[in-house]
């Protein structure tokens, strides 16, 4: 028999708040965390605004040994280490001490371009004279699963050990492996997340190409502006997310805290045929991406309370909008909330989806709407489709019980899934 899944445990590393706590405040309240970043002016980058997390040596220095902060300049590892580490902690577990790793525990915890500081770093010494003294360490930072190795030796998981890596959909899509692997019985608990490196090195190409934001460098909190008629891109950012998953039955027997139940999911691709490209998504797969996971989840268009959306401060937002509206069936007054979490953080691009899905569980276990900031001047393309109650511009507290949460991510990639709210015994 199929098992019920549960998130029992969530940590988290972004912008506008470090831990689980403050970022809960920092949501509530609408804060940004973008900030004037003086290496992008001085690079001459076109947006010199960023999402990053703020982080103290005295922070760093919990979850990490002297030895191991020897030559180590991973901001990706280190995002997804914290996050990762405080999910595990936040769902009542504790690491693994003994010989025997823990079999029926896994991970699968994906990351974009790793540890590419180090690898910078690294390639200045490859020559003749000096190849052997790259040191032992830039083999695990600049491995795109460098993050799950370092946090299943912490932990000492024995199950599956994965790094995904899906673009904008990779913390999403993460979600989704894990909760079927333990969906399917494979394994009791999985720690679910993803993690995205900061600077100029990961955020220089989309600089180039003209997605990132410059119209406003001198106001930062005001520069992520999803659904906006006023937006002039997306600001780039960077964090880690993470979720202990669990069978119901696992947690309920160890008398675990429960945020939310997932209901199931759907991840696709729009091939890069018809509207689709390596940048834009094809609408019809994303309309199908929307519906599949709906039926997956067994629930119909009209039992869903809330959307947390991709919506990047893009001229893909209203595209993105009227793909809602025409998967649901539902307009005007009759469409769900919907809010984005990218105007107080900006793109956290590989981390984006495990960062929205913290925020996405918080609101449904505790009961409120987060605001859109910076939206105040909804684009027409978004007014055409919906109403402007919708998109709530101030916290909401209010009890809802399905919500649902898209990324869509270069490649043509997409990946939904679906939260319930849970009652004890239902």
């Amino acid at each position: 028999m199929a098992s019920r899944v549960v998130i029992t445990g969530m940590g988290v590393v972004a912008p506008n708040g470090v831990g689980l706590s403050d970022f809960r405040t920092a949501v509530r309240a609408g804060k940004s965390g973008i900030r004037f970043d003086p290496q992008l002016e001085k690079l001459q980058f076109s947006c010199h605004i960023a999402g990053k997390p703020q982080l103290d040596e005295d922070l760093i220095a919990r979850y990490f040994s002297a030895l191991e902060l020897r030559n180590f300049n991973s901001s990706g590892i280190l995002y997804g280490v914290i996050a990762g580490m405080d999910a595990w902690l936040d769902a009542g577990l504790t690491p693994n001490t003994t010989e025997e790793p823990y079999w029926d525990y896994g991970m699968i915890f994906g990351a974009g371009t790793s540890g590419i500081d180090r690898f910078r770093e690294a390639i200045y010494k490859i020559d003749e004279q000096q190849t052997r003294r790259l040191g032992s360490t830039v083999v695990v930072q600049t491995m795109n699963s460098g993050v799950s190795a370092y946090l299943s030796g912490k932990l000492g998981l024995g199950n599956q050990v994965y790094s995904n890596s899906s673009a904008c959909c990779t913390g999403t899509e993460s979600l989704l492996m894990c909760y079927e692997r333990v969906k399917s019985g494979q394994a009791s608990i999985m720690l679910s997340g993803a993690t995205s490196d900061s600077g100029p090195y990961i955020w220089g190409g989309f600089d180039a190409m003209k997605v990132c934001t410059f119209k406003n460098n001198d106001t930062p909190e005001q520069g992520s502006r999803p659904m906006s008629a006023s937006a002039s891109g997306f600001v780039p950012a960077s964090g880690a997310g993470a979720f202990v998953v669990e069978s119901l039955e696992h947690a309920q027997a160890r008398g675990a805290r429960i945020y939310a139940e997932i209901l199931g999911g759907h991840s696709n691709s729009g091939g890069q045929r018809g509207a689709g490209s390596m940048t834009a998504p094809n609408p019809a797969a994303v309309q199908r991406c929307i519906t599949s996971a709906l039926d997956n989840a067994q629930l119909g268009a009209a039992d869903v309370d809330v959307i947390n959306g991709h919506l990047t401060a893009t001229a893909m937002d209203g595209l993105e909008i009227r793909n809602w509206s025409k998967a649901l069936g539902r307009s005007g007054k009759n469409f769900p909330y919907i809010n984005s979490l990218k105007g107080m953080v900006g793109h956290c691009l590989s981390a984006a989806g495990s960062i929205e899905c913290v925020a996405a569980v918080l609101e449904l276990s505790e009961g409120f709407i987060f605001p859109n900031i910076n939206c105040e001047d909804l684009h027409p393309e978004v007014l055409e489709c919906i109403d402007l109650d919708c998109v709530p511009q101030e916290l909401i507290e209010r009890e809802f019980k399905t919500l649902i949460k898209a990324s869509f991510g270069f490649g043509d990639v997409n990946a939904c899934i679906v939260f319930k709210k849970y009652h004890d015994g239902q």
